[in-house]
């Protein structure tokens, strides 16, 4: 989707909406969601001044849906893909597939759409240019394996959205996707992407199960891997370099976490004893009760997704502490504090070293676009903007080299 500047919003624009359901008794009911988004100007959808749009409703075939994509892939100007249904993996090589019409437990590998195949469509976009909204519903095995980040979703695009969990005692419902098109209908102009996807978690939160929901887009349940164990930071410190793994203690519940006193002294407490998911679970709460209390685009929120960072940053996750210092410096944006705000300053700073400890060549080039285009806003000292320009290009001459962007 298109940033919020007036060059963003003069060029073109396109949307792919996809939405299947497979044949199973209780399927994720998507494809009555796809109308309301459908109904809205392609403009509207994308955010630029003209677009065109094009949707799949319940496809069978995943030739055709790829066929698509490769159109969707060589649009010009900025991109929509909306991906709306039930994730599975095929029983030979255990990768993630979007259901279709014709899908069944035994089919997937010839009846469902692999999720490489959106990827791979879409690597050769211009960097900045596309962004993929997932509005998800997985079984136990693949829920937990996105949570543990096992198995990713991950591309050469901006991506956000939702994956609930559902079995036979789990039925959601695609809130995001119905919160995602009312927000479209009701607001003057298209907000960008990262607080469009802000206000849908809001508005889609009661509708959901906040135990079994995996947010995508920066807002994510406290993960199940292990973690180091830390302190919080005070403001300014730098952070703290990981430690050695520990054993995982499962997250304690977003009503208990809230109910503490001082929630700071709690994370730093929990993550010395060890207890690392608690701290994490702790401040993901209070980030979703910052939220519902004064809003997607307020300090308050900003604060806790930058404690996010921090542990992030402590477990190793340089990828994901980027992300959030940058969604933190974005919120601070939206908040009204200047781009010369220490706050603000502090927070791309931070997102600018994360990033240089990313090792992922496609996230480097996906997060180092967006780090460019905040670059632009938060221009920091010593060349910092030239600098991330300057690994872009490396990463480009050497073909997506690792190691040769590092040696330099």
């Amino acid at each position: 989707m298109a940033n919020s500047t007036s060059t963003d919003y003069d060029l073109p624009g396109y949307a792919l909406l996809i939405a299947a359901e497979p044949p199973v008794r209780h399927p994720f009911a998507v494809t009555a969601q796809l109308p309301s988004l459908a109904a809205l100007p392609p403009a509207r959808l994308v955010g630029t001044r003209q677009a065109s749009a094009v949707q799949l409703a319940n496809p069978e075939d995943p030739q055709t849906v790829l066929t698509c994509l490769r159109t969707a892939a060589a649009a010009e100007g900025h991109l929509l893909v909306h991906v709306a249904g039930h994730l599975v993996v095929d029983t030979r090589q255990h990768l993630l597939h979007l259901a279709l019409a014709r899908t069944t437990a035994r089919t997937v590998r010839y009846t469902a759409l692999p999720w490489h195949w959106l990827t791979a469509e879409l690597r050769h976009r211009p960097p900045g240019t596309t962004t993929v909204v997932a509005d998800l519903a997985a079984d136990t095995a693949v829920w937990q394996a996105l949570v543990r980040r096992e198995q990713v979703l991950d591309g050469p695009y901006a991506l956000y959205g939702a994956v609930q969990w559902e079995d036979r005692h789990h039925r959601p419902a695609p809130a995001y996707t119905r919160a995602f098109a009312h927000i479209l209908r009701t607001v003057p102009a298209t907000p960008p992407a990262p607080v469009l996807h802000e206000q849908a978690v809001e508005a889609a939160a009661p509708e959901v199960d906040a135990a079994t929901t995996l947010w995508l887009g920066g807002i994510a349940p406290a993960g199940t891997a292990p973690r180091p164990p830390l302190g919080v930071p005070a403001p300014g410190a730098a952070p703290v370099a990981p430690a050695a793994p520990v054993m995982a203690v499962a997250p304690a519940p977003p009503a208990a976490a809230l109910a503490v006193a001082d929630p700071h002294r709690a994370i730093s407490e929990a993550s010395r004893a060890g207890r690392h998911a608690e701290a994490a679970a702790i401040a993901a709460a209070c980030e979703q009760n910052a939220l519902r209390g004064h809003g997607a685009t307020s300090p308050e929120v900003a604060h806790w997704i930058e404690v996010r960072a921090f542990l992030a940053f402590a477990e190793g996750a340089f990828d994901r502490a980027c992300e959030l210092w940058m969604r933190g410096a974005v919120t601070r944006l939206m908040a009204e504090q200047p781009e010369s705000h220490p706050a603000v300053a502090e927070a791309v700073d931070r997102a600018h070293q994360a990033w240089h400890r990313v090792t992922d060549t496609g996230r480097i080039r996906e997060l180092g676009t967006e780090l460019l285009s905040l670059r632009t806003r938060v221009t920091g000292g010593d060349g910092a903007r030239e600098d991330v320009r300057q690994r872009l290009a490396r990463l480009t001459e050497t073909g997506g080299s690792v190691d040769a962007v590092s040696r330099t």
